[in-house]
C-alpha cells in the first residue's frame, strides 16, 4: 500500500471514529489531508470504499489477534482471549459498530461477508461449547437451543456496546471498556460447571493477553 493511501485510511478512520460517517464525506477527508478530491478519488473512488477497506481492515487485524492465542492453553482461555481481543480491536474501528444498521443497510459487500463471517464465529463457538462440555468445564444444555442463543446474545452484546454507550452519552474511555470487556467474560460464567468455575477464575487473576 502506498503511502497516500495508508495516510487516507489513517486520517478517515480517524474523522469516522470522531464525527460518525453521516458527517464526514470524501471532501473533508481531502481537506483534513491538504490534498485535492481527485487526489484522493485515484485512490478510493467512493466513499463506500474507505468504509469497506476499514472493515476489512478490522476482520483481518482480528484474524491476526488470534495469533496471539496460545492454543495450547485450556478451551476455556482460549474462549475467554478470543472475547477480549475481539472487544479491542473493534475500539479501533468503533465507527463502524456505531453505523453498523447504516452499513449493513447501504453497502452489499461488507454485508455479505457480515453474514458469513457472523456464521462462521457460531460455527467456531459452537465447537468450543462442545470442547468444554466434553472437558468437563460447561454443563451440558438445559433448554432447547440454550447456548446457540448464548451466542446470540454474546453477538448482539459485541455488536452494540458502543451504540449503547452513545445513548447513554457515557465516554468511551478507558475505564468503559474494561467493565464492557468484564461484561462479555462475566457472561460465561453461569454456564460453567464448579471445575469450570475454579479454573475460570484462575485465568482471571492472570493476564488474558500478553502484549
Amino acid at each position: 500500500m502506498n503511502k497516500t493511501k495508508k495516510r487516507i485510511l489513517e486520517v478517515s478512520l480517524e474523522l469516522f471514529n470522531a464525527n460518525g460517517i453521516s458527517n464526514v464525506s470524501l471532501r473533508t477527508i481531502s481537506d483534513k489531508m491538504g490534498i485535492s478530491i481527485g487526489n484522493l478519488t485515484y485512490h478510493f473512488k467512493k466513499r463506500d470504499e474507505i468504509i469497506e477497506a476499514h472493515y476489512f481492515q478490522l476482520v483481518e487485524d482480528y484474524e491476526t489477534s488470534m495469533t496471539k492465542i496460545k492454543f495450547a492453553d485450556s478451551t476455556l482461555m482460549v474462549l475467554l482471549q478470543m472475547s477480549y481481543l475481539l472487544m479491542r480491536d473493534i475500539y479501533r474501528y468503533r465507527f463502524i459498530l456505531v453505523d453498523l444498521v447504516h452499513i449493513l443497510q447501504e453497502d452489499t459487500i461488507i454485508r455479505e461477508h457480515y453474514i458469513e463471517l457472523s456464521k462462521s464465529r457460531e460455527q467456531q463457538f459452537d465447537e468450543i461449547f462442545k470442547s468444554l462440555i466434553e472437558q468437563g468445564e460447561m454443563r451440558k444444555e438445559i433448554l432447547d437451543n440454550e447456548y446457540k442463543f448464548f451466542f446470540l446474545r454474546l453477538k448482539i452484546l459485541a455488536d452494540f456496546w458502543i451504540s449503547s454507550l452513545r445513548v447513554e452519552n457515557r465516554p468511551l474511555n478507558e475505564d468503559v471498556i474494561s467493565e464492557y470487556e468484564e461484561i462479555i467474560i462475566q457472561s460465561f460464567f453461569p454456564y460453567l460447571t464448579d471445575q469450570g468455575r475454579k479454573n475460570y477464575l484462575l485465568i482471571r487473576n492472570k493476564k488474558l493477553v500478553s502484549h
